[in-house]
């Protein structure tokens, strides 16, 4: 039994959803899921199982940022999941993007300190599995639901005192900020499962502005994202 997912091999799915927000797993598995179970909350760290039209799906909360989202990762593979979707809000640094906009992230800039120890600091580039992008691509145009698809970036810190980074980032092309993506992308390259993650939009932090998403229009958004991921991870099922 891992010491902060105190669970057993074959409590959790193969697939799981991952918000930060402990809150928002228990959102998703009491709104979505049928048959739920709870199976962690060590640590505040609430984690489900519970059935999504038939398939078998986790939901579990990673709170914020590379070391803690790396514990609660790892210690998931070590229980045996082989899909791991992170399901969470960034912020928009393209000017075309709106509030509650999705974004499907390709790769994700390691601009965190994490990902790079475990690649002892040499050039790494952490990209998310292509049937899980492919997936989710599909299965966004099957509900039509409009999307971003590109390079995201990591960051280890949420208030940055560096106040022309974002700038240089969405000059570079990059779409999003979020604070966990690159941990994961590099698990799912060195643990050889599969890894992904879906965005909504929650602020637009670029031209020397910050406008932050109303909680109405948050909980629509995220119940879009989350309707898509669970298409994507179950359908995955089948390759």
């Amino acid at each position: 039994m891992p010491i902060h997912l105190r669970a057993e091999p074959g409590d959790y799915a193969d697939a799981v959803l991952l918000p930060g927000d402990p809150l928002r797993a228990k959102y998703i598995a009491e709104t979505y899921f049928e048959d739920v179970t709870q199976v962690n909350e060590e640590r505040g760290l609430l984690g489900y199982t519970g059935t999504w039209e038939g398939k078998r799906v986790s939901v579990q909360g990673t709170g914020m940022g590379c070391p803690g989202a790396t514990i609660v990762f790892e210690e998931l593979i070590q229980l045996g999941c082989k899909r791991l979707m992170r399901v969470g809000t960034c912020g928009g640094l393209q000017p075309h993007h709106a509030l509650g906009d999705l974004v499907v992230a390709l790769t994700a800039v390691p601009a965190d300190a994490t990902a790079r120890h475990l690649v002892s600091d040499e050039p790494h580039c952490p990209t998310a599995s292509w049937e899980l992008v492919h997936g989710a691509v599909h299965a966004a145009k099957e509900l039509g639901q409009p999307m971003h698809v590109g390079p995201i970036v990591s960051s280890d810190v949420f208030y940055n005192p560096d106040g022309g980074q974002y700038q240089r980032w969405s000059e570079r092309g990059v779409l999003a900020v979020e604070m966990e993506a690159s941990i994961l992308f590099t698990l799912g390259a060195l643990r050889k499962i599969k890894t992904g993650c879906l965005l909504t939009v929650s602020d637009v932090v670029i031209e020397g502005e910050f406008i932050r998403i109303s909680d109405e229009e948050m909980r629509a958004a995220v119940d879009q994202m989350t309707e898509l991921a669970l298409h994507t991870v179950t359908a995955d099922e089948k390759h």
